[in-house]
């Protein structure tokens, strides 16, 4: 009896051993992050990052401590296996803010809203997948996500967009406005929403102040067995700003024009609050100052004319106090790229741990400009706008035109003029069924000269739109050799005509055609770090070392259709009920008065009267020499009627002759 008795006991230790092995092997993670970086153009990026992980479900269950319960139960419901859903204000300037970088790839998403899902379902479920997800995330972040559920709304890429086919859907709004009512609920997805930790930052008056804001939602699972390794799901959260800091006037007295440095700033100064402290419930809490190749090439320059030594003799792991500007506080750690794509010189992150900081002792970070630098952020090869062409209210053109940057010539190599040297991009664009573009008038001009798209275009997938069904798609791979300096394609376009239920509120602002994607499939906005097993945990810098694509969005094209007077309709329908209301109430109250009635009333009261009147009739009578005769009410009843019946018979006419002329 005393073995068995053991015998569990120690089943019972094993088995408790085995289970807190598992959780802690597999536990929830949430991770806060801050990206600092100052801009050429005397603006500051903030890219708030926060990620939450949940292991597996069928090794952890359905209940979680840190992770957002509704966005579990959306995961199981509508079988999602990835998705990612942005609500923007403001158009990323990639010429003066970069689009060659990690940042300006992933997180620069077009004005409005953009969703996109892929789902783990059958193919004949996924449009009704789609359906229910837009109308969940329209009340979950209190946004109209739900007029996306029209077939003519969203579309199916197959390849242009991401590489899903069949199981993807996309859709955006345009005109969408974004306001505090979509940021409560987002930041009410964290552990300790903006109560604690580096969220308690985002003062809603500074971020809506800024130039550029974008909230993101980026959810990945792999709960439904599509992949071979079970990672869970993982939800990152990020917020990205563009602010302008506060210049000062002595600086403005010093300096003039472009003369004149950076203007400096703190935590306190753009967003008027301090850290104080992490999040309890967070693994990791950092912020990072980034320090872009360019900034650090004319900060060598510099270090290179004070000190009279080499570009190589830069220190790199004490530039964050040097002759161009200098932090606050001196960093934890000090990271430097390692890229053999660029130059020798490298971007360097300034790494602060938030662990070391309390309310007692808040954290509020300065950078400070000693000398004015001037440099320029990375570009994507080729820097894409669109427009219309043409006038009037029948028909018009698309164009879009991309122009080879200044920093194209460095991504090739010395030699750009051989056949072999080929730049690759993808084209992805989404019309409104309004918009009918006929396809077969694609015109392609390579360095101003016109050439046959056949010899430029690789693969090309047209979905032409339905009226009132599907909006038309288009994804187009174009092949060019690397020396070509600009490319301009033109479609050409009829407008159509909406039933007077289908115009918006603001029908005369005119009406949004999406923002087209532009990607570089050769090209990836990654950065790479040294190897070091610290750096895998940050959720930011993880994310800077994917081999994402280079992508871009053009502008939002706004189009004036034939739009009706809708103040006839309003005018016709007032006169017609006031001429109706006058005819009809005239009439029943003839049809519903008493000659008799009348008569006995008029005869009652003279009775009441009679005497009286009769005396003041005799005597006015006596007065002017003529003969007294009594009245007779008849007369004056018959003569009312007669009246009554002239107006009623004029009504009629009335009626019926607007009847006639609006027929």
């Amino acid at each position: 009896m005393a073995a068995i008795l053991g015998l569990l006991v120690s089943v019972l230790l094993l088995s408790c051993m085995a289970a807190v092995s598992l959780s802690q092997g597999e536990e929830e993670e949430f991770s806060e992050e801050l990206m600092l970086k100052p801009l050429a153009d005397r603006k500051v990026l903030a890219h708030f990052h926060f990620q939450s992980r949940a292991p597996p479900t069928r090794m952890y269950g359905h209940h979680h401590h840190l992770f957002p319960k509704a966005l579990y139960q959306l995961v199981q419901k509508f079988r999602i296996q990835e998705m990612e859903l942005s609500f923007t204000q403001g158009r990323w300037n990639y010429e003066r803010w970069g689009g060659f970088d990690p940042i300006s790839s992933s997180n620069a998403k077009p004005p409005g809203v953009e969703l996109w899902a892929v789902f783990d379902v059958p193919h004949d479920q996924v449009d009704a997948s789609w359906k229910n997800l837009t109308h969940t995330l329209s009340g979950l972040f209190c946004a109209s996500i739900n007029f996306l559920e029209s077939s003519t709304a969203y579309s199916a890429p197959d390849w242009g967009f991401r590489p899903f086919s069949g199981s993807l859907r996309y859709g955006s709004l345009p005109r969408e406005a974004v306001c505090t009512e979509n940021l409560t609920p987002w930041l009410k997805l964290l552990p300790c929403r903006d109560k604690a930790g580096l969220a308690a930052l985002m003062d809603r008056p500074s971020i809506y102040r800024g130039f550029y804001h974008s909230q993101r939602l980026r959810l990945t699972s792999t709960e439904f067995g599509s992949t071979e390794v079970e990672s869970g799901i993982a939800v990152d959260q990020t917020l990205t700003v563009v602010l302008q800091p506060t210049t000062s006037r002595r600086a403005s007295m010093t300096y003039s024009g472009d003369s004149a440095p950076q203007p400096s700033w703190s935590l306190s100064s753009i967003f008027g609050r301090k850290v104080n402290g992490r999040c309890v419930l967070a693994k990791s809490s950092n912020v990072f100052i980034q320090v872009e190749r360019g900034l650090m090439s004319k900060l060598k320059n510099l270090h290179a004319e004070d000190e009279g030594s080499g570009a190589g003799d830069f220190p790199f792991e004490n530039s964050w106090n040097n002759s161009g500007f200098e932090l606050s506080i001196a960093p934890n750690r000090v990271i430097k790229e390692v890229n053999s794509l660029h130059d020798e010189t490298p971007t360097v992150l300034y790494e602060y741990m938030i662990d070391n900081y309390s309310t007692s002792e808040p954290f509020d970070l300065g950078f400070t400009w000693n000398l004015p630098v001037v440099w320029s952020s990375p570009q994507a090869p080729l820097h894409a706008s669109r427009f219309l062409m043409g006038s009037g209210n029948e028909r018009g053109a698309i164009s879009i035109s991309l122009k080879a940057t200044e920093a194209s010539d460095g991504l090739w190599g010395a030699d750009t003029t051989e056949n072999s040297c080929m730049l690759r991009f993808n084209v992805f664009q989404v019309v409104p069924w309004y918009i009918k573009v006929y396809f077969h008038t694609l015109q392609v001009f390579v360095d101003e000269k016109p050439q046959s798209f056949m010899d430029v275009i690789e693969r090309m997938r047209v979905s032409p739109s339905e009226d009132k069904v599907s909006p038309g798609l288009m994804e187009m791979a174009f092949k060019l050799p690397c020396h070509v300096k600009s490319i301009i394609f033109t479609l050409e376009f009829d407008k159509g005509f909406l039933h007077i239920d289908e115009y918006p509120p603001d029908a005369n602002q005119g009406f949004d055609i999406p923002s087209a994607v532009i990607s570089f499939p050769d090209f990836h906005a990654s950065m790479h770090f040294l190897k070091d097993d610290s750096l895998n945990k940050s959720p930011v810098l993880s994310k800077f070392q994917e081999r994402s694509p280079v992508l871009c969005y053009t502008e939002v094209l706004l189009v004036p259709l034939t739009t009706p007077d809708f103040s006839m309709p309003y005018n016709v329908i007032t006169i017609t009920c006031t001429i109706f209301a006058l005819y009809f109430g005239t009439l029943l109250n003839v049809l519903r008065r008493r000659v008799d009635e009348e008569e006995r009333l008029l005869k009652r009261k003279d009775s009441k009267t009679g005497r009286l009147r009769q005396l003041l009739s005799k005597l006015s009578a006596k007065l002017r020499g003529k003969s007294w005769e009594p009245t007779e009410t008849q007369s004056a009843s018959s003569s009312l009627n007669s009246f009554k019946l002239f107006l009623v018979i004029l009504v009629a006419g009335i009626a019926v002759g607007c009847q006639y002329y609006f027929q």
